[in-house]
């Protein structure tokens, strides 16, 4: 029998998850959501049959997984609250507010026995699972060094909402955009963290000219309390080191999506380049491999097919697979506590201004 999933959120995200559980095997059953005249619109778009204004009562349904799409606050207590009633959960990055959210999700996963993965997309992007596979046939050797970068020049979700309100979101761009931070330990072999020195900045944080494209509309009585951009270097107990740079709102020449690394074999990137506008449509997206090769340095460029939607589709798609034991999990918990754990521990180091020791 298919997987039945049960969706929490009735926001943009469905998009991708539908079809993501279709395309696994899955069956997408009912859409919960606070505003229940949003999950009935969203069950006509996308032909659920039911809808639900409490989630508890959906959870008294025949569904055996829960996708969660809502503000990074709930993620925790929605997460815990259906893998007590005995389903697999598949939660929107972050994973949580902090490591000791993810720790109690972690509890609860492991006391009812069932999964829970976070949807760490960029894993799933053709050039990642292209590069990863390099990576563990030995091509690259070790990675000693990465830098992540996920740079906005005009990228504000909105003013005032739960994106720039810390209580709901936990941060700004540090952890909304995560992914290539995720994506770095990923080709990195997740190792575990020693150290990490970082620093904030909140420069255009409230400057209108560097609101993003997309997001969600202004609030004008709500709060904007969280850092425009985020730099950072962490060490690992492995020797390894990463750098960080992630930003909302920064002065650069266009919008970047990358991983770079340096191996004891090759070197490598994965990129995305965004257009002025900003838009999925008009990005470019690179992958390629540096090595020496009868003394000349040579340029690899990896051709994959085309994935306008970063990922999004086959990581939702991977879930119901891991669930039904016909693929490996492109993520695990103990990964997202080590990246919730670097997260936190830079906010602390901006906020003590020296190194923190993991």
């Amino acid at each position: 029998m298919a997987t039945k999933v049960g969706v929490i959120g009735a926001g943009g995200m469905l998009q991708y998850h539908v079809p993501g559980f279709r395309q696994g095997g899955g069956e997408v059953t009912a859409i919960a959501d606070v505003n229940e005249a949003a999950a009935k619109t969203a069950a006509g778009k996308y032909d659920v049959a039911a809808t639900f204004g409490d989630v508890a009562k959906m959870l008294e349904t025949d569904i055996d997984a829960v996708s969660i799409i809502v503000p990074n606050k709930f993620h925790a207590p929605l997460a815990i609250q259906a893998l007590e009633a005995g389903k697999h959960v598949f939660c929107e990055k972050p994973p949580a507010l902090n490591a000791a959210e993810v720790e109690d999700m972690m509890a609860a996963a492991g006391k009812a026995g069932k999964t829970l993965m976070f949807n760490f997309n960029n894993r799933a992007r053709p050039e990642s699972q292209a590069m990863i596979r390099y990576i563990r046939d030995g091509v690259v050797g070790e990675i000693n060094s990465a830098q992540s970068q996920w740079i906005r020049r005009t990228g504000i979700p909105g003013f005032g909402g739960w994106f720039t309100t810390k209580a709901l979101s936990g941060g700004g761009p540090l952890i909304d955009l995560l992914h290539m931070v995720d994506l770095s330990l990923y080709f990195m072999g997740y190792p575990d963290p020693a150290h990490v020195l970082g620093q904030t900045y909140d420069d255009f944080i409230t400057d209108p000219g560097h609101k993003g494209p997309w997001g969600i509309p202004d609030n004008a009585e709500g709060t904007t309390d969280v850092e425009a951009s985020a730099h950072g270097f962490v060490t690992f107990k492995s020797g390894q080191v990463l750098g960080i740079r992630t930003s909302w709102a920064e002065m650069n020449e266009r919008e970047v999506v990358s991983v770079v690394f340096q191996g004891t074999k090759a070197g490598g990137k994965v990129e995305r380049l965004f257009g002025i506008d900003g838009l999925d449509e008009t990005a470019i997206d690179s992958c390629e491999l540096y090595v020496q090769e009868n003394g000349n340095s040579v340029n690899r460029r990896i051709i994959t097919e085309a994935c306008e939607d970063m990922g999004r589709v086959n990581s939702a798609a991977n879930f119901v697979e891991t669930i039904e034991g016909k693929s490996e999990p492109l993520n695990t918990p103990d990964e997202a506590l080590k990246l919730m754990q670097i997260i936190d521990a830079l906010f602390a180091s901006a906020q003590s201004g020296g190194p923190v020791a993991l």
